[in-house]
């Protein structure tokens, strides 16, 4: 009989094995893999195994472990909230720009903050695309303005009204210190300062980005790592047009 209790999945069903990885600011040797498997433990893990070590740096060593996990959870009692929209393809987006709203749209993307990764925005944004998906670049029926890296927040929505965006795509790969969450919020107060807030699509992205996060900072959605672009394209126009009609009854319901 399936349960809703559940732990982690290794061998055999229930047997709580999961991977761990992590540095430790010790040289490499018998005493740093033991001293890793010792505090594996002390995080309450059972059966520790360390399975690789190698340093880094000087005074450094990254440490891969297996372990046993103790605890389990109920899954009936997990909930999450992911984007809601349709995932249309490449022609049917097309089709839909045309006939609800009439004219290309135009979306504004960047990497913001400092930043200097643009392997996120590349994927959705780039003609070429990501997993074999066409990127906003390639769809006749959007202007799509990739920015780049290392741009400012500020910046960001200038280009934003000087293209006249209807949608503002932000990324942010690096994370250190929580970086990803001051400079998706100071975008949000800068698209309010800039009295444009209520008059566009805005969307995060990001490895640690979710939708739950991003809708708690101020956006309308949020995509994280794996996202194809017609998965963004297919929730801006739905949204957009939401946006532009809001009494008016949408004939696309989410799938």
């Amino acid at each position: 009989m399936k349960t809703d209790i559940i732990k982690p999945y290794g061998d055999t069903l229930n047997d709580g094995i999961v991977q761990l990885s992590f540095t430790l600011p010790v040289e490499n040797g018998a005493r740093a893999k033991k001293a890793a498997e010792r505090y594996v433990k002390k995080l309450n893990f059972e059966k520790v195994t360390v399975v690789h070590a190698k340093k880094i740096a000087d005074g450094f060593t990254c440490f891969m472990v297996y372990a046993s996990a103790k605890p389990t959870i109920d899954y009936s009692k997990v909930e999450a909230k992911e984007a809601e929209f349709e995932h249309m393809d490449y022609y049917k987006i097309n089709a839909m720009i045309k006939e609800s709203i009439g004219r290309p749209i135009i979306a504004v993307g960047a990497t913001i903050g400092h930043d200097a990764h643009t392997v996120g925005i590349d994927a959705i944004m780039n003609m070429k695309g990501y997993n074999m998906d066409y990127g906003l670049e390639r769809y006749p029926e959007i202007k799509a303005y990739n920015l780049g890296a290392q741009v400012s927040c500020e910046n960001l929505i200038k280009a934003a009204i000087k293209y006249k965006a209807d949608v503002i795509l932000a990324s942010q790969t690096v994370t250190q210190k929580e970086s990803h969450i001051l400079n998706f919020t100071e975008l949000v107060n800068q698209s309010i300062i800039a009295g444009i807030r209520d008059e566009i699509v805005l969307l995060a992205g990001g490895a640690k980005i979710s939708n739950e996060i991003a809708i708690q900072l101020g956006y309308d959605a949020g995509f994280g790592a794996n996202t194809v672009p017609s998965q963004v394209a297919s929730f801006m126009v739905t949204q957009l047009i939401k946006l532009m009609h809001p009494t008016k009854k949408q004939t696309r319901d989410s799938a």
